[in-house]
């Protein structure tokens, strides 16, 4: 079971095993909950599609038409049910 320390300033470094698992990524929002008995839930807080907007963008990337993007989908769920 990964382990962390509190820093003198509160805080702590998620270890990198748990971020992986819950697919944390910097950045990320995370909600406290202390239950009776001492026992503390972490949750990631549910991304809202405006903090998306824009990281997909790459300036050098050639525009793909609606067809070419359609294509892609299909071919990917096809590999999936492989």
């Amino acid at each position: 079971m990964p382990i962390a320390t509190i820093t003198n300033k509160g805080q702590i470094t998620i270890p990198k095993e748990v971020r992986d698992v819950m697919g944390l990524h910097s950045g990320d929002k995370l909600d406290f909950f202390c239950e009776n008995g001492g026992r503390l839930i972490v949750r990631p807080l549910k991304k809202n599609v405006d903090d998306l907007y824009g990281k997909l963008f790459k300036p050098e990337r050639e525009p793909l038409s609606t067809e070419a993007i359609n294509d892609a989908i299909r071919w990917k769920f096809k590999q999936q049910r492989q």
